[in-house]
């Protein structure tokens, strides 16, 4: 195979559904585009007919369409790395499979990207997810904006477009747990974002559960800031003084101007041990996120495994 002006690469995870109306569209959107390209799907460890379906669609367009298998479920942007350290394209491109980004905005990356910009960002348009989605994005927002010098107006969006040296960037960073887009941003030498049109699911439930977008979210603080190292121990010094002073008023009114019970003072102790037990657990939990984010990088493990590649060989 030549070697393309355009890759996409999308992740599949139990997407039987959605898989032929995404490939009909997005092929008919790549053909209009007058481009040489690819379609690389990333199957992270599908337990429906996905593999099936796609194994079919190499057959039918083996010069375009390429995929990848993997051995069990890693995470979306497992996968996507999956799909990064095989795109031949000089523009690379990620899409959903579940169709709420619809592979007609592909054109929009690919002009901005002609523009100058090597990470280019969707912004999604009068977005169809629910209530508590939206705002638990936007407070998401907020707090990564507080906490890292990285500037996306929504970094929950994956269809984005980046320059081949950016990908091979993010490629050779090597980690285990990372945010893809936020990842980008630090590596890209001029960022941009383009809105883009939102759709509802087009079959199927999502696969992030509140727990997994809360991980997601996590990483992307503790893997781009030490903001919240800097704050616990903010508040631990501040603590410490505040502890400070409420001793300096117990003996004051123990020795000097007695009038408080000893009960109430038994009580008012127990207050303030068990909130700066809260801080150290809390603190300690913390340390321990930065912590285990080193030991599973020293570990060396494989990121995933490929269990089997379909392309046409050249």
């Amino acid at each position: 195979m030549n070697q393309p002006y355009l890759s996409v690469v999308i992740p599949v995870f139990n997407e039987e559904k959605n898989l032929d109306p995404l490939f009909a569209r997005a092929c008919a959107t790549l053909d209009r585009l007058g481009k040489s390209w690819e379609l690389i799907f990333v199957d992270d460890g599908s337990s429906d007919r996905s593999r099936e379906i796609l194994a079919s669609l190499h057959q039918e367009r083996p010069d375009h369409i390429r995929v990848v298998l993997l051995n069990r479920n890693y995470g979306q942007h497992m996968a996507i790395i999956a799909g990064f350290e095989r795109v031949r394209g000089e523009v690379i491109v990620t899409l959903d499979a579940d169709l709420q980004n619809p592979p007609e905005e592909i054109p929009k990356l690919v002009d901005s990207y002609g523009q100058g910009h090597d990470s280019i960002g969707g912004v999604r348009q009068n977005r169809q997810d629910s209530a508590f989605r939206r705002y638990a994005s936007a407070l998401i927002n907020r707090l990564r904006e507080m906490m890292t010098d990285i500037k996306m107006e929504d970094q929950g969006c994956m269809l984005r477009a980046y320059s081949r040296p950016v990908v091979q960037a993010i490629v050779s960073s090597n980690e285990l747990h990372t945010f893809i887009p936020a990842l980008a941003y630090r590596f890209a030498s001029n960022p941009g974002e383009v809105s883009v049109a939102h759709s509802g699911r087009g079959a199927g439930t999502s696969k992030y559960s509140l727990l997994k977008l809360l991980r997601l979210n996590f990483d992307l603080i503790t893997g781009f800031t030490l903001v919240p190292l800097h704050i616990f121990t903010c508040v631990g010094f501040l603590s410490c003084m505040m502890s400070l002073g409420l001793v300096g008023v117990l003996l004051f009114r123990r020795f000097i101007y007695p009038g408080a019970s000893e009960v109430e003072g038994v009580f008012t102790l127990f207050a303030i041990l068990f909130f700066l037990v809260s801080v150290v657990i809390a603190g300690v939990g913390l340390i321990g996120e930065y912590v285990g984010r080193i030991y599973q990088v020293v570990q060396q493990r494989p990121r995933y495994i490929v269990e089997k590649v379909l392309e046409k060989l050249s």
